[in-house]
């Protein structure tokens, strides 16, 4: 029997939750402050003036319709959203920035840009294009692959 352990620091996704992690909890440190999360302003930055329809938000965050649900009746009930059915489509809702809302995603665009320039302030040009380099190529990869059939072997 060979039982490896696996260290996470072998792992390239373990410094990538990490990172992301941190990034996440310091937007809900921010967003805490002004009764929002990092996925509310996320959510509330990518509502257009001509709406967006529940399905393009929930991509957008990589969760299903049904999940995020919750997050909407929760920005409505904050006065933030509201929900229009559309008239040729009886099951495509679209979501509209109430006037608080529009003042709310743009103190989401102030912390998002706040923190972008603390990071490009600390990071030189050639650092910020090789890490831009490498998630991209990391996202690239990630939808190339594709995994085996693992087997578990018998103890």
């Amino acid at each position: 029997m060979n039982e490896e352990i696996m260290d996470d620091e072998q792992t390239i996704d373990y410094y990538l939750k990490l990172a992301w992690q941190s990034v996440a909890n310091k937007y809900n440190q921010i967003a805490a402050r002004y009764e929002l999360t990092q996925a509310t302003g996320y959510i509330l930055i990518n509502i257009r003036r001509e709406g967006i329809p529940v399905s393009e938000i929930a991509n957008l965050l990589g969760v299903k319709t049904t999940s995020l649900s919750r997050i909407l009746n929760n920005l409505q009930a904050s006065g933030l959203i509201y929900r229009e059915v559309n008239a040729d489509d009886k099951r495509s809702v679209k979501i509209f920035l109430t006037p608080l809302g529009v003042e709310k995603r743009e103190l989401a665009k102030q912390v998002v840009r706040d923190f972008n320039d603390h990071l490009q302030a600390n990071m030189t040009a050639a650092e910020r294009n090789v890490l831009i380099g490498l998630l991209e190529r990391i996202s690239c990869l990630a939808s190339q692959h594709e995994p085996t059939n693992y087997q578990l072997e018998e103890i």
